[in-house]
């Protein structure tokens, strides 16, 4: 999945959980993970970190064919911003990536300019 998430995607989500600081992060990527759980920290099995995740409601409905449910995860690879300030994101961002600071339950969260340009060139840009 990718930023592109729409609010109906999310409709069952009740909190989001940070395991890292929003905001220290410019970025982070997010996307649908199916999961056995609804309600506890889903498994990671990317390269990278996760860095916070959604528990859905009550109401959430396992996928009738799996039995998972499709929960957000947000991460960071090993070649993002945060790791390498001055590598492929210093300017730009992957697709799926959205400023943490707009991320709400049921809330896909946006694309900002610190998100796309990094928090020094927004900072600069201020100046």
């Amino acid at each position: 999945m990718s930023s592109l998430l729409t609010e109906s995607d999310l409709i069952h989500e009740a909190e989001v959980v940070w395991l890292e600081s929003p905001q220290k992060l410019d970025y982070v990527r997010q996307a649908l993970d199916k999961t056995r759980r609804r309600n506890t920290k889903p498994p990671y099995a990317r390269d990278g970190r996760m860095v916070g995740y959604a528990l859905l409601d009550e109401d959430a409905s396992p996928d009738p064919d799996s039995g998972l449910y499709r929960r957000r995860v947000f991460f960071l690879l090993p070649h993002d911003r945060d790791s390498l300030p001055d590598g492929l994101y210093s300017e730009g961002a992957p697709g799926e990536a959205v400023d943490p600071r707009t991320i709400a339950p049921r809330k896909p969260g946006t694309k900002t300019p610190r998100s796309q340009s990094g928090s020094v060139a927004v900072a600069a840009s201020a100046s």
